[in-house]
């Protein structure tokens, strides 16, 4: 084979492949479709004239041949990613301020590994979670209070800033284990009605359920809050309420049997989340690293999560 044949892009659609175990998801990772993922790897195993790994398996097992370019792959990109970092050093700068705003109380669940991560990468970056949770966090990034925000709206011709996107996750409805509820389908608005609605203590229009929901079908329901989704889930396992939460938050808990759930609605409560930053930021380099940090981690450690 000529060996010109193998580029940095084979070994890191190997790499996904490996940590996200199977073609979709590692397709998500690169920003590729399946097709184009699947025709490259094709591509590259025709010129070997050997199979790198088994398609059918899950996760993916890897040949002899494609362990030996894995091992390429582990020691050549992170000198490449290294290389690429100290360069963006020295053309743009590498000290500088990241604080972030967030407006839901489940995002400290992702975004914690996500700042380790960055902060490993780029130790000289001070970084901070502006404190609160906030209606309004593109305002902080207009205030200069903030350089990201972590929003679920985009705000249509917002000047100055721009929003990266991240990823969709499904809500669900928290019931407890053998409520009546669950032998339906799905849940619509009226079903919420009888029932105390357990939420954070955030105003209505951060709370999807009751903003895209129950507040257009005119369903209000009994309400009480917590700060704590613990709490939150402890309250529904005990019969005081229903909740509604990001499968991803709550999905060891339904593995347990702890409480059930529903979904909301025939084709389910989406919701999508963006990295919003100021323009005059957009050439930091450790800002474009956080985004793509925050979407890898988040695909590769939390369950039904989809890239955007």
């Amino acid at each position: 084979m000529n060996q010109s044949l193998l580029e940095l892009r084979h070994l890191k659609t190997l790499l996904a492949l490996r940590e996200a175990g199977n073609l979709s998801r590692a397709a998500q990772l690169l920003n590729l479709t399946q097709s184009a993922l699947s025709h490259q790897m094709k591509g590259l195993e025709e010129a070997y004239g050997a199979t790198l790994f088994e398609r059918k398996s899950s996760p993916v097992a890897f040949s002899a041949a494609g362990q030996r370019l894995l091992r390429l792959a582990d020691a050549v990109l992170p000198l490449v990613s290294d290389a690429e970092r100290d360069v963006a050093r020295l053309i743009g700068g590498s000290a500088g301020t990241l604080r972030i705003a967030v407006e839901c109380h489940t995002c400290f669940d992702w975004l914690m590994p996500a700042m380790d991560a960055l902060r490993a990468r780029w130790p000289e970056v001070e970084l901070d979670i502006v404190s609160g949770f906030h209606a309004d966090p593109v305002g902080l990034l207009h205030q200069d209070r903030a350089e990201l925000a972590i929003v679920s709206e985009l705000t249509e011709a917002e000047p100055g800033i721009v929003y990266s996107p991240l990823f969709s996750f499904e809500i669900v409805a928290l019931l407890p284990r053998g409520h009546a509820l669950i032998d339906k389908p799905w849940l619509e608005p009226a079903d919420f009605a009888p029932h105390t609605l357990i939420t954070y203590p955030v105003p209505d229009d951060m709370l999807d359920l009751v903003r895209r929901v129950l507040r257009p079908a005119g369903v209000t329901p009994p309400r009480r809050t917590s700060e704590l989704t613990v709490a939150m889930l402890q309250l529904v396992a005990s019969g005081r309420g229903i909740a509604a939460l990001p499968m991803w938050a709550v999905k060891s808990y339904l593995d347990r049997g702890y409480v059930a759930h529903q979904r909301i609605g025939r084709e389910g409560l989406t919701e999508r989340l963006y990295a919003a930053t100021p323009e005059r930021l957009a050439d930091r380099p450790y800002l474009a690293e956080f985004v793509r940090i925050m979407r890898e981690t988040s695909l590769l450690n939390l369950p039904g999560v989809t890239l955007l």
